[in-house]
């Protein structure tokens, strides 16, 4: 070998074990310091690795956790997307599932469903593991936030001033005798610009005194610190004689916890000691306590992995006697998930319980809920926005109408990573509180729009001409929902492998993608609406229906009536009645709503959707067939002069059946002015040339009837069809539909 080429291979070959050993030393040193949650550090150290290698997959991998830790959203998608496009989560199989958390987190929500339905998928032959139900879970959880991301509230939100929150952490735990108690994650020897959560660094407990919302510069409670090890969440008895708190010790990127109880007086705490066992379980995380009065009873609520819980934290309470004795222990069901539940208070006003999960239906990551109690802890609902972002919302707490809440949304005091720490945020509602003009009020009603609500065939009330039901729409979306499994089964009779999966998994997703997202949407329409109704408007709803093709038109115009039916039933029974006053027009603030029904039947429904009773698996249990199975909530109006459309008529729609092509069909309808003054016929609006319509008379007297005839020329026409007329009134912009419809062959 000539000597020049040696020396030059020499060189290169020392060059690259060196770059391997740089290589292998800064990997080390990265994970060192991630595992003691020096994140900052860690990515420093990744980034110059990656310098020497950036294809690896592993270094890509660790390099998106550690932005995952260190809540950089952001970078976290980039690397996770690389990941997951590199080994399409067949090496780190919960890539994909990450990328689409990571999605939402950064508020993609239309991304971030995509990348979940993705997910359910590539999970799916492990129905019972983890990673499919949270995607399956995710992908409900962004469809909901979808409909939700409508912030509505005049509420100002902001953060503590920097007499209460750092560029370190802080996490806010509630106000006691004018004093806001906290707790801040600081190390005074490092500076708070590096944003390192190293050895240095501890949660300490910190008050500070509010007055008219000013907050004094935070001090540490001193009784309370305890050398070496972290302290937070406090919360007093309701004698204010006991401070509950807990005393935790680092376990990895988390902490073991137990709950400490000191005694208080005169603003000095002494006697500390750590609950017995009844709470405190061996090797569990047992924290952030809560103290309740519950049916006359203190209570102690927390947070514990304890054994025998659905997953990660769960929430668990105790009654507590004579100060010092604990009751049995219970889980509260109702809200507890596969994740984590957190951070639990009580409103003792609204006599519920506030906390944060990281799995019901959210904006983010952790987000704020509350559960009522009645007899019992009621299904959570979500605080909505601003209390929670697509960030992570925790500790929410209140006092007097002053609300607060933790975050590391957008806004916190940062030096490198705008999303890397927690601040303490304030909710004020404003000082005046000023109604929406009409103009307002509309928009936003119809911003909820539209609601569509869904049903399984025939139903309610199959084989009936009824034009009313007496189900509510949530009784028969229950039982809709019950069938999944059924749908399932016979939607992928006759294929196997991968195409069944594949057809059971479409079903699945459109009860989430539809079904499930209906209600959610009528849930928040509805809340909208009875706010509005309460200020005494008067309000029309119109609600069209439509149905899948299996039945004769005229009998699905009365099934769709029957649907529409159910839904002003859920109405009138919410609550225990609150909208009834206002359905029967017997407000005493002269609110009113109607609901002014559209049966469409079948008229826009998918043709190409089987209409053969004999395969029901297409017909009946189909996706497509499930879709058109629907009314719709698609417009709100004001009702002007308190007057509602006089016009109507009890049989809408006329079918032929089949005819030839070139048939001239004619059908007289008889209609009703059902008003108390006379009505004058403006015109008709006729959107084919192919029709035309004639009416008896231009006006009607109260109480009258008479005819309107329409026909159709069908010599350009071919298969099914429907022809509509429009009939106008004068002093009104609604209309009167009327149809005629065929099979032409």
């Amino acid at each position: 070998m000539p000597r020049l080429y040696l020396i030059l291979f020499s060189f290169f070959f020392v060059v690259n074990i060196n770059a391997q050993n740089n290589l292998k030393k800064y990997l080390s040193f990265a994970k060192e310091q991630a595992d003691k949650g020096d994140y900052y550090y860690a990515l420093e150290y990744y980034k110059k690795a990656m310098e020497l290698d950036s294809n690896t997959i592993d270094i890509l991998w660790n390099v998106a956790e550690t932005h995952r830790a260190y809540k950089d959203y952001r970078k976290a998608e980039f690397y996770y997307a690389k990941v997951y496009d590199r080994e399409e989560a067949r090496i780190y199989p919960s890539s994909l599932l990450n990328w689409g958390l990571m999605q939402k987190h950064n508020g993609k929500y239309e991304a971030a469903a995509s990348t979940f339905k993705k997910a359910k998928k590539k999970y799916y032959k492990q129905k019972k593991s983890y990673l499919y139900k949270k995607a399956k879970q995710e992908l409900a959880s962004v469809v909901w936030a979808l409909s939700s991301a409508i912030d509505n509230t005049d509420i100002i939100i902001s953060p503590l001033p920097a007499s209460v929150n750092t560029k370190n952490s802080e996490f806010g735990h509630g106000i006691y005798n004018k004093q806001l108690i906290f707790s801040s994650l600081r190390a005074d020897s490092i500076s708070a610009a590096e944003e390192v959560y190293g050895s240095s660094y501890r949660t300490s407990i910190y008050s500070s005194e509010i007055v008219d919302l000013k907050f004094s510069n935070s001090e540490k409670i001193v009784d309370l610190f305890v050398e070496n090890l972290n302290t937070g969440n406090g919360t007093f008895s309701l004698d204010g004689k006991r401070f509950y708190f807990s005393k935790c010790q680092e376990d990895g990127y988390n902490y073991k916890c137990k709950i400490m109880i000191a005694n208080y007086t005169d603003g000095h705490w002494s006697y500390i000691d750590s609950l017995g066992e009844i709470i405190n379980q061996p090797q569990a995380n047992t924290t952030m306590p809560c103290i309740a009065l519950i049916d006359g009873k203190e209570t102690l609520i927390f947070s514990s992995d304890r054994e025998g819980g659905k997953g990660g934290l769960d929430i668990y309470y105790s009654v507590i006697s004579n100060g010092n004795q604990y009751g049995k222990v219970k889980a509260i069901k109702t809200i507890n998930t596969l994740d984590n539940e957190i951070t639990p208070w009580w409103d003792a006003k609204e006599q519920a319980l506030y906390f944060s999960s990281s799995w019901h239906n959210s904006f983010g990551g952790y987000d704020v809920f509350s559960s009522a109690f009645t007899d019992k802890f009621n299904k959570p609902i979500n605080a909505g926005l601003p209390v929670n972002s697509s960030a992570n919302d925790i500790y929410y707490f209140a006092e007097g109408d002053t609300s607060y809440v933790t975050s590391n949304r957008i806004g916190v005091m940062f030096s490198k990573n705008p999303t890397c720490c927690s601040d303490i945020f304030m909710l004020i509602p404003p000082i005046i509180d000023v109604p929406p003009s009409k103009e307002e009020t509309l928009a936003d009603l119809n911003k909820r729009l539209p609601v569509t609500l869904y049903f399984h065939n025939d139903i309610p009330n199959p084989d009936s001409w009824d034009t009313v039901t007496p189900q509510s729409y949530m009784e028969t979306y229950d039982d809709y929902t019950i069938m999944i499994g059924r749908y399932q089964k016979e939607y992928s009779k006759g294929l196997s492998g991968d195409k069944a999966d594949f057809a059971r998994l479409d079903i699945e997703n459109f009860f989430i993608e539809y079904v499930d997202k209906g209600v959610a949407d009528l849930q928040l329409f509805r809340e909208l609406l009875l706010k509005e109704l309460d200020r005494g408007a008067k309000i029309n709803i119109t609600v069209k229906g439509f149905a899948s093709p299996l039945a004769k038109t005229n009998y699905n115009v009365n099934l769709t009536k029957r649907r529409i039916s159910s839904l002003v039933n859920y109405m009138r029974r919410f609550n225990g009645g609150v909208f009834a006053k206002y359905l029967d027009n017997n407000a005493q603030n002269g609110g009113k709503v109607i609901f002014s029904q559209v049966p469409f039947g079948e008229y826009t429904a998918n043709q190409l959707t089987s209409d053969n009773p004999n395969d029901v698996q297409n017909s009946v249990y189909s996706r497509n067939a499930a879709i058109e199975r629907k009314i719709e909530i698609q417009s709100v109006s004001y009702l002007e002069d308190d007057k509602e459309f006089s016009l109507t008529t009890t049989n809408p729609v006329f079918d032929y059946g089949d005819s030839k092509r070139g048939d001239i069909l004619t059908h007289t309808f008889r209609v009703k002015n059902k008003s108390n003054e006379t009505i004058s016929i403006s015109e008709f609006r006729i959107p084919c040339d192919c029709t035309v319509a004639e009416a008896e008379k231009g006006e009607l007297k109260a109480g009258e009837e008479m005819e309107i005839t329409m026909t159709v020329d069908t010599k350009n026409l071919i298969g099914f069809m429907v022809k509509s007329i429009y009939v106008k009134i004068d002093a009104s912009d609604e209309e009167l539909r009327l149809y005629i419809s065929s099979e032409i062959k």
